[in-house]
């Protein structure tokens, strides 16, 4: 017998699932795009226990006859297109014929639907890919489509998902990604009975509100820009307001969501050095561009395209973004004290696009306030013994040169010269004494700091809290969608930046959780240190850095960061003549 086989059916199917339907999420999405596509202007899903229990997805879109319920979760299946020609110019979410076949390989589903011509519907009930009854049934315009006991026959598949917490935050982004890019439809979000997400049909900025919040939408500013080849609208947020990672972008082509690094290159080079490194603004923007000249059958989930403009499309969403923020007045808002910038706010009228792209540094009392804040707690570490936790580091003579770029300090030393960088060993600084002092050592804040959140975030914090509250914050649930820091790590002074918080959760996220303590603690601890450490390009007095220097070298390892990248890098004399060909 050969070493090749053919697989059988039922095989075959669930390897076909497994492209398409990762997690809940992956239902929730392929379910919702169906939807859209019926012409529905409400959707609810409702899932139980993140998804892992059952999901239901209900519209008053267009619904199905009878003899098309009894052929929609059939592989290949499919109203949206009629031959291989029109791929080329498909306009709707979904149209290969995979997500419910897909779905009904490895779930037990239940399809109630009913067309608004037909006086009862239909009710179909599919079992790991068969077909189990069909029936009349007493049903509203539109199709409920539930899902039970997703992966039931894929146990390995089933044994991988996240924990409840992370498959609801997964759902979360679904729909608060897929909500913006079709504004005129109405969604709900429910998990065990509890509302996460309500979407009205509205204006696009009202939208925003539901997913974001009203702070952040009232930081959000209009995009607006047409060419020849392409349409672009959506907002953008101010550069006072960023957030620590990619999360809070969302871009759309032709009203699909999609993930696209092109783009998101592109909407960084329109902010320039408005907003520093590692930050990033919170965007959605909606790309309109003849159907003709986008690939959507690129990938399994659909989320990534081939453009054929692509080059000149991104040349204008920089072009648009950068329209945007010149149109403005982009000097901030200071709320004190609940908030305070970490940033120089420029002078008003001064504040012109062209002209400060390579004058944003973070302030100078912020660095002094960083750098103090280490020393005093390093001190504070040696007065209680915590320096004997040391393994005895020699540091050797320097002499502070200067600085390179706001970024590198330059030292002399008796053997030749040292490169330092600022923040990669401020950052080991504070990782040390994070991880030496005393975890629930926290400081009441005088007034409060209020968090809003968006739903995503709501069920991430939740879970989060108590590995928090090690560290020494406090947070309490404040309102519907707020919450309040009342504490705050004693070893990161006073908390000036509320944004601190959101960027810790979303290193948390950005890994994904786990329930191993020592896993998340050590997540914590590196992002606590990161966000505490002064910045690249904070300008730095020699006193300055020569504390620096010396609280580096007090460390348990003062030759790497928390991330494992070099916090220094040396140059004897003779690789310094070998430079200059004096051997």
């Amino acid at each position: 017998m050969g070493k090749i086989q053919i697989l059988d059916e039922a095989s075959i199917n669930k390897i076909a699932a497994g492209e398409v339907i990762e997690r809940p999420a992956s239902v929730v999405k392929e379910l919702v795009e169906n939807s859209i596509d019926a012409g529905a202007n409400t959707i609810r899903i409702e899932v139980t226990k993140s998804g892992k229990g059952s999901i239901r997805i209900t519209d008053n879109g267009c619904g199905m006859s009878k003899d098309d319920a009894a052929l929609s979760y059939v592989k290949h299946a499919t109203s949206k297109i009629r031959k291989i020609e029109d791929i080329e110019t498909v306009s709707t979410m979904g149209f290969r014929g995979e997500a419910l076949s897909s779905i009904s390989a490895i779930a037990n589903v239940e399809i109630i639907t009913k067309t608004k011509d037909e006086l009862s519907g239909t009710k179909v009930i599919i079992q790991g890919g068969n077909l189990i009854s069909i029936a009349e049934t007493g049903a509203p315009d539109g199709t409920t489509i539930i899902v039970n006991d997703l992966f039931y026959n894929t146990p390995v598949r089933k044994k991988y998902l996240k924990s409840d917490a992370v498959e609801l935050t997964h759902i979360i982004d679904i729909v608060s990604r897929i909500a913006p890019g079709h504004n005129n439809i109405s969604f709900s979000l429910f998990n065990n009975g509890k509302e996460l997400l309500r979407s009205s049909a509205a204006e696009l900025q009202d939208t925003i509100v539901h997913i974001y919040g009203q702070e952040i939408a009232r930081e959000m500013l209009p995009v607006n820009l047409e060419s020849a080849i392409v349409r672009i609208t959506g907002f953008v947020s101010r550069p006072s307001l960023t957030r620590g990672s990619l999360d809070y972008q969302s871009f759309y082509i032709n009203d699909r969501n999609i993930n696209s690094r092109a783009i998101g290159f592109a909407l960084r080079d329109a902010y320039g050095t408005l907003i520093p490194k590692g930050r990033f603004p919170i965007a959605v923007l909606k790309i309109y561009v003849d159907p003709r000249e986008v690939d959507v059958n690129v990938h399994p989930t659909k989320n990534q395209v081939r453009l054929s403009h692509e080059r000149d499309i991104c040349d204008m969403v920089t072009q648009a973004v950068r329209n945007a923020l010149s149109h403005k007045d982009l000097i901030p808002d200071i709320k004190i004290p609940t908030q305070q910038l970490l940033y120089e706010t420029p002078a008003a009228g001064s504040f012109d696009v062209k002209e400060t792209v390579s004058d944003f540094r973070p302030s100078v009392k912020d660095t002094e306030r960083r750098l103090r804040q280490s020393e005093r707690a390093s001190m504070e570490r040696e007065n209680t013994g915590g320096a004997e936790t040391e393994i005895g580091i020699e540091m050797p003579d320097v002499k502070v040169l200067g600085q390179v770029d706001s970024l590198y300090i330059l030292a002399e030393t008796k053997n030749g010269l040292m490169i330092i960088d600022q923040h990669a060993a401020h950052e080991r600084i504070f990782f040390d004494l994070i991880r030496e002092s005393k975890r629930d050592d926290s400081q009441e804040l005088i007034v409060p700091i209020n968090l809003e959140l968006d739903p995503r975030e709501r069920v991430l914090i939740k879970d989060t809290i108590p590995y928090l509250e090690e560290f020494g914050f406090r947070i309490s649930e404040f309102g519907h969608d707020s919450f309040a820091v009342t504490a705050v790590p004693i070893v990161l002074g006073k908390l000036e930046d509320p944004g601190m918080v959101h960027d810790i959760i979303s290193d948390i996220l950005s890994e994904g959780k786990v329930k191993e303590e020592t896993g998340i603690f050590e997540r914590v601890t590196k992002s606590i240190a990161c966000r505490s450490a002064i910045k690249a390009g904070a300008d730095c007095s020699n006193s300055q850095m020569e504390s620096l220097i010396k609280q580096l070298f007090k460390t348990q390892n003062p030759y790497t960061c928390p991330h494992g990248r070099p916090t220094m890098v040396s140059f004897n004399r003779q690789e310094l003549d070998k430079l200059f060909k004096r051997v």
